[in-house]
């Protein structure tokens, strides 16, 4: 598919995932899947993969949405490969919808199994789609907010698939992102349970739209099924606090802990090694106090001996494909290629 100004071209996929069969919120196993091929791809010739993650309540399909005054992401790599400030390749950008708004990228008993989906499933279909060089030296996952959490999950448990990674913003340090949130999600789930709160939010957006506490709610919700997944409970998730009292359950908030990158980095420096290369970025105005998960995960690697590139830069957590620009220019000329 020829965009309006682009060289390069688009080409929307539809992938059967093996991993999200059967998963648990009943999501659809056929998930669409865009690729951004690059000017001259038609040519012949194989090229590295940039594996793009949306964050939570992202899509694929949100990629191509319009922005007014503003490029889509697939343009914005377009500029940059068609001005020679990176050099070509192929961008893929899998779908990590849950019913729940997201996934985080990882397997989960209450969401379904995302980390293999995207490690096994997307990867391998690419491979056979695209010309791409199927090798982990020229693969690259980037992703923002939940998208750079995935991509550090990654980095620790698949260097044998992917080689790069950039975080721009990732979930990290979830005492300062995760925690201040509890007190108001605490108040809306008052005298209900997850599951019950979830079909009267289901129920506003599809007749009116989502009250103004809500996405705090759903996020804290989702973050619990990724995190701490219960089977038989609501929803399939134990809320890390009580919902009367608002006071922490120290068992479930540990669960959580062990899945936050601040502490699972440092345990993975042997996989955070083999990689070809690692950049960070956090903006200082971040609204959900990222940019300290971003500092500690940064200074973990660096003592463990990774290369990393890690900035900060006077932005908050929205907006930031312009960010891309930053993080392409500092992986792809490291990326093998073909």
């Amino acid at each position: 598919m020829y965009a309006p100004g682009m060289h390069g071209r688009l080409d929307w996929a539809e992938l059967d995932s093996a991993a999200l069969a059967s998963n648990p919120l009943g999501d659809p196993p056929r998930r669409p899947l865009l690729a951004y091929l690059p000017p001259g791809y038609e040519a012949g010739g194989r090229y590295p993969a940039v594996y793009f993650l949306h964050g939570f309540s992202g899509s694929a399909r949100g990629y191509a949405n319009v922005t007014p005054f503003q490029p889509t992401l697939p343009e914005r790599l377009d500029a940059l490969v068609h001005a020679g400030a990176v050099p070509p390749f192929v961008g893929v950008f899998p779908d990590g919808w849950t019913r729940l708004g997201g996934s985080q990228w990882r397997d989960s008993a209450a969401t379904g199994r995302y980390g293999r989906y995207l490690a096994e499933d997307v990867v391998a279909f690419a491979d056979a789609r695209w010309r791409t060089v199927p090798r982990p030296g020229a693969r690259a996952l980037v992703g923002k907010s939940s998208g750079g959490y995935g991509a550090l999950l990654h980095g620790a448990l698949h260097p044998g698939v992917f080689g790069h990674l950039a975080s721009h913003a990732g979930d990290a340090a979830f005492e300062y992102c995760y925690l201040p949130d509890f007190p108001r999600a605490a108040a809306a789930l008052a005298g209900s349970d997850p599951a019950a709160w979830f079909e009267g939010f289901l129920r506003r957006a599809r007749e009116t739209k989502p009250a103004g506490e809500d996405h705090t709610v759903l996020n804290v919700v989702a973050m619990a099924a990724a995190y701490s997944p219960r089977a038989g409970a609501p929803l399939g998730l134990e809320l890390p606090f009580d919902p009367d009292t608002a006071r922490l359950r120290e068992e479930v908030w540990a669960r959580w802990l062990e899945a936050d990158p601040v502490r699972f980095v440092p345990r993975h420096l042997d996989a955070f090694r083999r990689l070809g290369s690692v950049f960070l970025d956090c903006g200082r105005r971040d609204e959900f106090n990222l940019r300290w998960g971003a500092r500690m995960v940064a200074e973990a690697l660096r003592q463990g001996g990774v290369d990393v590139l890690h900035e900060e830069f006077d932005d908050g957590h929205r907006g930031l494909d312009y960010r891309y620009d930053r993080s392409l220019a500092y992986l792809l000329p490291r990326m093998e290629r073909g």
